[in-house]
């Protein structure tokens, strides 16, 4: 009889798999609970009803056209709902409809966008803004295939367009989305994975289709974002005490609501330090029209380099772009937080000799405005904030906030 120790390494090889095999199946079996064998129709009718008595009275909800859903939902992404609200509202005053988005100035887009970030988003509603003159008549399409050719317009805009605006039976699955049915299936995939989004998106699809759940598209899919939002938020811990899930959610049930949804670490921010200048005589202040492509594209800014500078390095950076510093002064540090990158900001005031404004805008591409034209023309990133209130110059939410204050006195 052969020892143990003299067993054939083919039999260990035979006995790992065996081990794999059982592992795999238990991991299976745990997966039974997730969303693939959770029946997604008992969700419909208690969330439907929930939306009706807690939904919140937003600007776009009132009048959901499909502009109003489509401008409404390109703001929203990566931008708080209260924060949306006034430039909401500002926007539609401004550009009422497709053919005024369509017809808009560039600049003028860009100070409208003032302060909400991520600038390709408005950009690419004026591409597709000429899409649907050109191509639609002018009418934005109902159909979700037809919306998904649009500029800028991915699934899920897609689908909350075609089912708020128009009713269509069509998933719009958002994080919020994403965090809610992870949490009520306990299903642990990761939600960063495009897969993991299809698959949701069809099961929910299933769903809406279906006769005899009695979806009303509209109001499913906000309830689904509301719930989300004001319920079962991301941040902090859930309010399931007035869920209308609590007695099904199988995460509150196991006791999984913090570990869900799972999603995959984002790489870490790089760091970039800066030194920022902000360049005047009087009420004249130095601006510099950022390159096309890239990070805030297209956008009017502080002057500002590479590192932090000491203030003789600043003087004589200025001295070589041809002006004549006189003074400078510390304005302080700032932080700035992108989606891939952090800049780190250390700010100064280089006032110079009056006559230097004579060759306004033909040094280095620094324009020369005042102060007063920057507010009503320029769009100036919110990443400079903090030195912008130097200046006494209100740009983005506070802008609007102040204007709205003005006009009503």
């Amino acid at each position: 009889m052969l020892s143990y120790n003299k067993i054939s390494p083919i039999i260990y090889y035979c006995k790992a798999i065996e081990f794999v095999d059982i592992i795999y199946e238990k991991i299976l079996k745990e997966r039974e609970i997730m969303i693939d064998n959770f029946e997604l129709k008992q969700l419909v009718e208690p969330l439907q009803n929930w939306f009706k008595g807690n939904a919140r009275v937003l600007p776009w909800r009132e009048n959901p056209l499909g502009y109003y859903v489509w401008i409404s939902e390109i703001m929203l992404q990566q931008t708080r709902v209260e924060a949306v609200k006034p430039y909401f509202e500002r926007f539609i005053k401004e550009l009422p409809d497709v053919k005024s988005l369509a017809e808009c100035p560039e600049d003028k887009l860009l100070k409208l966008w003032e302060g909400l970030g991520y600038y390709n988003r408005v950009r690419n509603l004026k591409v597709a803004a000429n899409q649907i003159m050109e191509e639609y008549k002018g009418e934005i399409p109902s159909d979700y295939e037809e919306l998904l050719k649009l500029k800028g317009i991915g699934n899920y805009t897609a689908g909350a367009i075609a089912s708020i605006a128009y009713g269509k039976a069509v998933p719009a699955v958002d994080g919020n989305v994403l965090r809610v049915i992870s949490r009520v299936t306990a299903d642990d995939s990761d939600i960063m994975k495009q897969s993991v989004r299809a698959h949701m998106e069809q099961r929910l699809l299933d769903v809406m289709c279906d006769e005899n759940t009695k979806v009303i598209p509209s109001v499913f899919n906000q309830a689904l974002m509301e719930l989300g939002a004001m319920v079962c938020v991301p941040n902090g811990t859930p309010h399931c005490e007035v869920c209308p899930w609590g007695e099904i959610c199988e995460a509150r049930k196991q006791n999984r609501i913090a570990e869900l949804p799972v999603k995959k670490k984002a790489k870490a921010r790089r760091v970039e330090e800066k030194t920022v200048l902000i360049i005047k005589d009087g009420e004249k202040l130095a601006l510099h029209k950022r390159a096309k492509s890239g990070l805030l594209a297209g956008l009017y800014e502080l002057p500002n380099t590479e590192g932090y500078l000491t203030e003789d390095e600043i003087i004589e950076y200025v001295k070589k772009k041809g002006y004549a510093p006189i003074r400078i002064q510390s304005v302080g540090e700032a932080k700035h937080i992108f989606s891939h990158v952090e800049w780190h900001m250390k700010g100064y005031v280089v006032f110079l000799q009056a006559e230097e404004f004579e060759d306004a805008g033909k040094k280095d591409n620094w324009l020369f405005v005042d102060v007063e034209e920057t507010k009503e023309k320029y769009a100036i990133p919110s990443a400079f904030v903090k030195y912008t209130e130097y200046l006494n110059l209100v740009i983005g939410k506070e802008a609007i906030e102040l204007s709205s204050e003005r006009s009503s006195m």
